[in-house]
């Protein structure tokens, strides 16, 4: 047995059997061993590394610095606000379970987050409009493709006619993009069906946000913006459900004395691709997150104010979570900006220029220039009363009727319409005035449709201007515009190979019904020809205002409007005069002005209002779309900005520059007189006085001046026209008058720091350039740096800074008065002649200064026509005190007209900065009480 197993033992480990288990054992010895030394003996390092997988850098953002008035008050600040966040870094099974999870969360989330008065933070190209649609809130043809190639993940020049989704992706509609990303291709988001439109659209949107960090899971994406303590409790509360769901710490821009200062601030928003392309050139530090000056001082000084971020290095783990902070660098807050502006001249010139405006308002109504059912319509023209809110589901019983009658009314007008373009065989001009606004409406429509293709129009074609003489009918015309290719058919519901003429026609006339049927300016027409027949009454419009908080609700005098014991002109008045409806509201002429206050002796701007103003809160950080499309809406246009960017003919403000052509050329001395007959007969068209048919008589230069003699003008002009010839010579008196309107600055800017037209003298007619007239076209701003140089001699170079401070208060940057001298245009004799009638026309303003003491005041008022249907512009600039100056000022008043209303304005401006009346006391003299009619102001 022994020999046996021997025997068995030899052959078994000289067989091949032994060398393969051998082998065997030998590797699983050799990975046991390794096994232990990783687990057991090096374990807990092997640990530590995979979950420390990577090093990330992450900004700190730094303070923004904040912007005072040059008296300390606070601007603009940030204030420590609350934000809703999510990191996309949950562990799902699939992209499926993925796509359903998130988007449960997130509608859950939102729908917590509106109910608690939050908004989703939205930075998308696309909006929701009220009817359920989408648009494109992008208005560069750049950025919409840009847009397009991050959608379908593709260079804009490879997109293309896509036959699985049915559209061309290099066109897609906002409908088209909202629609892909919804759907379950490729990676778009896998948005239920069974969530309403405006779920859909909100989970889009911060899943498209998200999907631009997918690369950064490490970084949240940030959901909504400044919520309240309700809304972070839920997080808080929810944190365990809540995948991925934070609230983060957060800074807001916030703005004091937003209304009054909005133009000249600005406000700031997240970096646009563009603007992180630019900055980004000089200054690397600047990420795609951050928020940047968007306009005004906020834009301009954006490299003071912004600081320097901070960085910290931190370790992600494999799912993008981040597992510890390796270092960090503090961030260092922005710089301090403090403005010359004094916030307060600012707010009471702000509210004076109101009050005056207000007054002409108040006073034409009066006088019946202003039809009160121009002021009725006015409410609904400038959507002071929501027309969209008449057939909603709580509307009120007095929308609930206007409504019912307007649907009646859209019916017959759209009848008429039909009828028109089926039959109609009258040109434009033969058709009644209500008739006519219908089709100019429909034209306007299918040109900002894109259907009427305007630059493909032959103007000199003879069709096209009959159809301009209003000797074309629209149905002749527009089947005139098919067959000559200028409607882009591809918009219209046909075949477009096989279909014919009439067939286009047909559908364009469909086009036309369903367009009109909710094209709010056609509806606003409507509503025009209602009011004015009485189908819309003025006591329904005053219980709109209530009904709608415009006006805050006041039982006695909603009741005693319904039963006619207030009439609704009578109300409106009261609300007019004593501005709880503002001129911008109604946005009838008047409804705008600026006026700007020098320091004569710095050159630093005390005040520049542009009226009206906006709240730059809901603009800055996250944009209100419904308020920034209503300023966008609005006709008194706000967004504008009066002071820097309006220009308009001078009128007579412009003959110290004349003055100062004809007394350096010699052409005039300050002895000279000239006599006013009322017309000058020198040239063809004998341009008169404003005086005429009375006359000044003879006029020194002083005198003219006071008088605003345009006869002394045009003889000024017109010698300087003569002057290195002997005859006139209409090149020759531009040249003189161009050189000293230059000297005053009237050919560039003024320097400021803000958006600014540039000013344009005149370039014709010198006759007429002479007293402001003729193609000249000037700022408010303009004429402000104009007067002072006229005051003082110095041509300064404005700026709105004051100084620039870091941190810990030192002065970083400091405003330098720099101007040019031009005291040596004139000698003092004939500076002191041009000041002398400047004076002598404030002592001649008896209705506006009479009775006005404690300051000199020295000016020349303007009166400038920019159109023969709409008022005169009022314009006034001055100085005082006029023996020691101290201030400028410059004021006008768009369509004011009479420049009385501007001095007028002017003279509360001054008193209120010299301490002669409190602003109070100045407010409290209601329309009533000021003289704004203008009723017997001379016109010059």
């Amino acid at each position: 047995m022994i020999y046996d197993i021997k025997d068995y033992l030899k052959k078994f480990f000289s067989s091949r059997l032994f060398v393969l288990a051998a082998v065997m054992i030998l590797l699983f010895a050799i990975l046991a061993e390794r096994i232990f030394s990783l687990q057991i003996v090096n374990g807990a390092e092997y640990q530590k590394n995979f979950i420390m997988l990577i090093k990330k850098p992450l900004s700190i953002d730094a303070s923004r610095g904040n912007i005072y008035d040059c008296n300390g008050n606070l601007l603009a600040f940030n204030q420590l606000a609350y934000s809703v966040v999510i990191s996309d870094n949950g562990n799902y099974s699939s992209t499926k379970e993925h796509n359903r999870l998130l988007n449960k969360e997130l509608k859950e989330l939102i729908a917590v987050i509106k109910k608690n008065g939050g908004e989703i933070y939205k930075d998308f190209p696309i909006d929701i409009n009220e009817d359920g649609t989408y648009s494109f809130n992008i208005t560069s043809e750049t950025s919409r493709k840009r847009f397009l190639s991050d959608v379908f993940g593709k260079k804009y020049e490879k997109l293309e006619y896509n036959k699985k989704l049915g559209f061309d992706e290099a066109n897609a509609t906002a409908e088209n993009v909202i629609d892909y990303l919804r759907s379950n291709q490729n990676e778009c988001f896998d948005v239920s069906d069974k969530y309403d439109k405006q779920t859909i659209y909100d989970i889009v949107v911060v899943r498209y946000a998200i999907k631009q960090n997918r690369f950064t899971k490490y970084k949240t994406t940030t959901i909504a913006k400044d919520v309240n303590d309700t809304i972070v409790a839920y997080v808080n509360e929810h944190s365990d459900t809540l995948t991925g769901v934070s609230i983060e710490e957060d800074t807001i821009r916030k703005y004091n004395y937003a209304e009054y200062i909005s133009p000249i601030v600005g406000y700031t928003g997240k970096i646009s691709t563009d603007e992180y392309n630019k900055l980004s050139e000089d200054d690397s530090s600047y990420t795609q997150n951050d928020m940047v000056g968007k306009s005004g001082l906020e834009q301009y000084y954006e490299s003071y104010l912004r600081g320097k971020n901070g960085e910290k290095q931190v370790y992600v783990n494999n799912v993008g979570k981040i597992t510890d902070v390796i270092s960090q660098k503090n961030s260092v807050s922005g710089n301090d900006v403090y403005l010359s502006i004094d916030i307060k001249l600012q707010e009471a010139t702000y509210k004076l220029l109101e009050q005056e405006i207000a007054g002409i308002v108040y006073s034409k109504i009066k006088s019946g220039e202003i039809p009160i059912t121009d002021v009725y319509f006015a409410l609904l023209n400038n959507n002071v009363i929501d027309l969209t809110h008449f057939n909603a589901a709580d509307a009120s019983a007095t929308e609930q009727s206007i409504y019912t009658s307007f649907s009646e009314q859209l019916q017959g007008a759209l009848g008429t319409i039909d009828n028109e373009l089926q039959n109609g065989n009258t040109g434009t001009s033969g058709m009644s005035e209500q008739v006519l606004d219908y089709f100019t409406c429909v034209m306007s429509m299918l040109s900002d449709d894109g259907l009427l293709l305007s630059d493909q129009i032959d103007s000199s074609d003879s069709t096209y201007t009959a159809w301009k003489e209003g000797t074309v009918s629209p149905k002749d015309y527009l089947k005139y515009c098919i067959s000559k290719q200028w409607i882009d058919i591809t918009k219209l519901d046909v075949n477009q190979k096989y279909a014919d003429s009439s067939e286009v026609y047909s559908a364009l006339c469909s086009y036309i019904e369903n367009g009109l049927s909710t094209n709010k300016d056609f509806a606003k027409i409507i509503y025009k020809y209602m009011v004015n027949s009485g189908a819309v009454t003025g006591q329904q419009l005053c219980l709109l205002l209530f009904d709608q908080g415009v006006l805050d609700y006041d039982d006695a005098t909603v009741n005693n409007i319904a039963n006619g014991s207030i009439s609704p002109y009578a109300f409106l008045m009261d609300k007019i005069n004593n501005i709880e409806i503002t001129p911008a509201q109604l946005a009838l002429d008047p409804c705008t002005g600026s006026s700007i206050i020098t320091d004569i002796n710095t050159g630093q701007i005390k005040a520049m209002v542009s009226y009206p103003g906006y709240d730059n809160n809901k603009l800055a950080n996250t944009v209100d779309a419904d308020y920034y499309q209503a300023l966008r809406e609005d006709k008194s246009n706000p967004l504008w900005n009066y002071a820097t960017q309006e220009q308009t003919a001078p009128g007579s403000t412009f003959k110290m520059v004349s003055s100062t052509a004809g007394l350096a050329e010699g052409v005039i001395d300050t002895s000279s007189k000239i006599n006013c007959t009322g017309i000058f007969t020198d040239i063809s068209n004998q341009p008169k006085c404003w005086i005429y048919p009375g006359a000044h008589g003879m006029d020194n230069v002083s005198e003219a001046l006071r008088d605003s003699c345009n006869v002394f003008f045009y003889t000024t002009g017109f010698r300087l026209a003569s002057k290195d010839t002997g005859s006139y010579d209409d090149e020759n008196g531009m040249k003189y008058i161009q050189k000293y309107a230059s000297i005053y600055g009237l050919n560039e800017k003024s320097g400021l720091e803000i958006v600014e037209k540039t000013p344009s003298i005149a370039t014709q007619y010198p006759v007429m350039a002479a007293i402001g007239q003729s193609n000249n076209n000037f700022t408010t701003v303009s004429l402000s740096r104009y007067v002072t140089a006229v005051v003082s001699g110095k041509l300064y170079d404005y700026k709105l800074m004051n100084k620039i401070t870091d941190a810990d208060g030192k002065t970083v940057k400091q405003y330098d008065s720099k101007f040019k001298d031009i005291s040596d245009t004139l000698n003092q004799s004939q500076w002191d002649a041009i000041h002398q009638g400047m004076r002598m026309v404030v002592e001649d303003l008896h209705d506006v200064f009479g009775g006005f003491t404690g300051v000199e005041v020295a000016g020349k008022t303007g009166t400038a026509q920019q159109v023969e249907n709409r008022p005169n512009h009022a314009l006034f600039v001055g100085y005082a005190p006029y023996s020691n100056p101290e201030i400028s000022i410059a004021t006008r008043i768009s369509y004011g007209y009479s420049s009385h209303n501007a001095a007028a304005a002017s003279r509360n401006i001054i008193s209120y900065y010299y301490n002669l009346e409190s602003l109070d006391d100045l407010l409290s003299v209601k329309a009533e009480g000021v003289n704004s009619s203008g009723s017997s102001a001379r016109t010059d």
